[in-house]
């Protein structure tokens, strides 16, 4: 798909079909996510994919803590976002310690990762509120690492993306 085309169609999904998503699928889209640019080439990801019945429930049990996130009841998948430590070259390091690069890498391979669905004709929604304790129990991720995201994954029941409501481009950019 044209890469504009792409990021125009691209939404955070909230209306899933409950159709499964086939793991080669998944592992495309999560190769997309790797391959993602990270500061030092750290690649400080790792991901966590839920997608057996037992697991999706967990991970609904997650996002939906709290009273949150209804919509994914019917979503068939779901990929954990976990912080893993950075390795920046020391004389990176050394000069830039102020500045935290690992989540800005997991933004990156979480867009890669987005967009890569949205080229397989899936939906996906990043979620930030969820119960962090209870995906650290349930999928067995050690207490000194971070989930940072939690994104559903499935085909969405929405015949065509909503419109994208932006700010103008004129109040965003400045030339100088």
């Amino acid at each position: 798909m044209d890469f504009f085309k792409l990021i125009t169609v691209r939404e955070s999904c909230r209306n899933y079909t409950g159709e499964p998503v086939p793991r080669e699928t998944l592992k495309k889209i999560l190769n997309a996510a790797r391959l993602a640019p990270s500061a030092c080439n750290s690649q400080p990801w790792s991901f966590v994919v839920a997608d057996t019945p037992d697991a999706v429930r967990h991970a609904v049990e997650c996002v939906q803590d709290g009273g949150a996130n209804k919509f994914t009841d019917k979503a068939p998948a779901f990929i954990l976002i976990v912080e893993e430590h950075a390795q920046l070259s020391p004389r990176i390091a050394d000069r830039l310690d102020s500045q935290h690069f690992a989540q800005i890498d997991l933004g990156l391979a979480t867009a890669h990762l987005c967009l890569a669905a949205a080229e397989e004709g899936l939906g996906t929604c990043i979620m930030g509120l969820f119960s962090e304790e209870k995906a650290k129990a349930y999928f067995s991720i050690p207490s000194e690492k971070r989930v940072r995201l939690i994104i559903s994954v499935g085909y969405s029941a929405d015949s065509a993306p909503r419109a994208k409501s932006r700010k103008p481009l004129d109040e965003l950019v400045r030339f100088v």
